[in-house]
């Protein structure tokens, strides 16, 4: 690097010079403490940082419930609900809930949400009410929801803290719809059978058959056949991430032999 190159590369700053490497990582710094944005947000819960592809969370109604795709959809929707008021009321009330006792509060809270949200479910949508069983009052115990009131609910902003639990809501109900539908077309040939159920009549259009009844593969619907299958999604998400991380290296290093 010529010297001229060298001195376009600093700034001064009360008469010294300050490589520009120097200038990045403050302002790193200052963006640091200022806290994420939200697409950062966004994209963490949809796909860098989702629930149920990279932290594993909700792991028993994500093999329980996910035999078709409409009763996966159905629990995705209600947990999203869940996770979403509950983040943005527990972060309403930081300040006013103490930290010895945080815990069980969050617990009643989240279990009035869910009481709330199965009385909802149980008057308007009751084939689906049944289809989901015990799972729909167990969001209580999903992981997800607490994990994020502990995480960043209980120490950040009531908007940050909604567009967070509303990215990892939808990056669960992504994972778990993607893996119902597989487990449905797989096991049993068809596709988003029940959907009006979940959606109404109009939605009995999106019911089809795929693959006849007798080439299907029943292991798909049991839960060995989730197991494998959520592999395959994670070990795909791997997969872009990698060659993702491969192609941002190789342009840096070019980038480098041309400085």
């Amino acid at each position: 690097m010529t010297e001229e190159n060298a001195k376009a590369k600093a700034h001064t700053v009360e008469g010294t010079a300050v490589p520009e490497a120097v200038l990045e990582e403050s302002k790193k710094q200052r963006q640091k403490k200022k806290g994420p944005s939200l697409l950062t947000i966004l994209i963490k819960g949809l796909w860098k940082e989702n629930p149920g592809l990279c932290q594993l969370l909700g792991m028993c109604p994500l093999l329980a419930v996910t035999t078709s795709a409409a009763s996966a959809l159905g629990l995705g929707i209600a947990t999203t609900l869940v996770v979403v008021i509950s983040s943005f009321i527990i972060s309403l009330l930081r300040a006013f809930i103490l930290k010895e006792v945080r815990i069980p509060i969050y617990v009643m809270l989240i279990a009035a949400i869910v009481t709330i949200v199965c009385f909802e479910v149980e008057a308007y949508y009751p084939k689906l009410y049944q289809q989901l069983g015990i799972y729909l009052a167990l969001i209580v115990t999903n992981c997800i929801i607490m994990g994020r009131a502990e995480a960043f609910a209980g120490r950040s902003g009531p908007i940050a803290s909604a567009v967070d639990a509303l990215a990892c809501g939808v990056g669960f109900s992504l994972v778990l719809f993607v893996l119902g539908s597989l487990r449905e077309i797989l096991g049993s040939g068809t596709f988003f059978v029940g959907a009006s159920d979940l959606l109404g009549p109009w939605a009995e259009n999106f019911e089809v058959r795929l693959i006849d009844a007798d080439a299907s593969y029943l292991i798909a619907i049991l839960p060995p056949g989730g197991f494998f299958i959520l592999a395959l999604l994670i070990a795909l998400k791997n997969a872009i991430d990698n060659r993702s991380k491969n192609k941002a290296e190789k342009r840096l290093r070019i980038r480098s032999l041309h400085v």
